[in-house]
């Protein structure tokens, strides 16, 4: 089994990084295998996953895995810092750059020359800093804050986050260009619930450490202590995990961690379905539980009322367009029109967002 481990640190106790990473699993096995290919480059990568997955270690393996292993490794969380002091942490500031910079100051890229930098939560930078940061990427050097000096830098970028990046690009928040820089190979990382295979091994390693720290003897689980680990859904990934088994050995007896002992957060919902170890959040599966809901909730004239419900979706989706409508709903346009005109969507006289008045005459965009 392989297994990955963060460096012992006392910051680690409130961390809600994960401390532990297992390849136990098919599809972190697959994972594995991806990342013995790509470490030994100098290619940025791009470490996509939810908060707690083990960002920060495959990050560390992908290092230890490189030509670059005995030089620095730094990590540098990007939302840990203020607007105003992002740019001097990342680049370095000069003396007197800034109220309070009475001496020069390398910045985390200077850092880790030679070797690794690892930017956390690169989603958070700001619009302004992942300028100068593409520009640094491109350029290979950094030019201190204050300062109108560069400096050549030798540094393997790797960045991780934890939001949709294409999502925050649409919203104007994130840079396409800097994506494409960073995310030369792109990894992503399976929440734990869809990695079933790497819970039982997690849990003992986690077991060993604890009980190891609280002076423990040999310590087993029940099966349906067993049942319960896998059937969890862990949204807060393998460093709920960790918690979980820690606070469970302070309060198991007699060496022995049964059901009861497992307490799993009161707001997190355990899966019912036939397969406890996966959710599926397909286009299918969203509206099969929506439907599920709304048979639970009204009963008569379900039919028509959905049927309604998607023409009207529809027709705002599509901008309020009678062609694109039709089009999206597999029908013809003149049963879309009729049909519009009977839910009162489409009626004389009645203007919509993208119509336009001329002439005295409505005129109608979508038709």
């Amino acid at each position: 089994m392989q297994l990955l481990t963060l460096p012992p640190s006392s910051a680690l106790a409130t961390s809600i990084r994960a401390t532990a990473q297992v390849f136990e699993d098919p599809e972190s096995q697959a994972l594995l295998n991806h990342i013995q290919q790509v470490a030994p480059s100098d290619a940025s990568v791009l470490i996509i996953g939810e908060t707690g997955t083990g960002k920060e270690l495959v990050a560390r393996h992908i290092h230890n895995l490189s030509a670059r292993r005995n030089r620095p490794f730094v990590a540098v969380n990007c939302g840990a810092f203020s607007e105003s002091l992002v740019e001097a942490e990342l680049f370095g500031h000069d003396k007197g750059a800034f109220t309070g910079a009475l001496s020069a100051k390398a910045g985390w890229f200077e850092e880790a020359d030679g070797g690794t930098l690892f930017l956390d939560e690169i989603g958070d930078l700001p619009i302004a800093i992942q300028v100068k940061l593409l520009r640094v990427l491109q350029e290979r050097e950094v030019v201190r804050l204050g300062s109108r000096k560069s400096i050549a830098i030798d540094v393997r970028v790797l960045a991780a986050t934890n939001v949709q990046l294409e999502k925050a690009i649409n919203a104007g928040h994130f840079r396409e260009d800097l994506y494409y820089r960073l995310g030369v190979v792109g990894l992503e990382l399976s929440p734990l619930r869809e990695r079933p295979g790497d819970i039982l091994p997690l849990t003992w390693h986690f077991i060993e450490v604890y009980s190891r720290r609280l002076g423990y003897g040999p310590i087993t689980i029940s099966r349906e202590a067993e049942h319960k680990l896998k059937s969890y859904s862990w949204p807060g990934n393998i460093r709920e995990l960790e918690n979980v088994i820690h606070h469970t050995l302070l309060i198991c007896h007699k060496g022995v961690i049964g059901r009861d002992d497992l307490r799993l957060s009161n707001m997190r919902i355990e899966r019912q379905d036939d397969n406890p170890h996966h959710i599926d959040n397909s286009a299918e599966a969203l509206l099969a539980r929506a439907f599920q809901t709304l048979f639970e909730e009204h009963t008569g004239a379900l039919h028509e009322k959905v049927e309604d419900a998607l023409l009207r979706a529809a027709y705002r989706f599509s901008h309020y367009n009678q062609v694109h409508t039709a089009n999206l709903l597999g029908l013809s346009r003149n049963v879309t029109r009729s049909r519009l005109i009977k839910l009162g969507e489409l009626a004389v006289n009645k203007r919509r967002p993208g119509e336009n008045v001329q002439g005295g005459r409505m005129l109608h965009l979508s038709i």
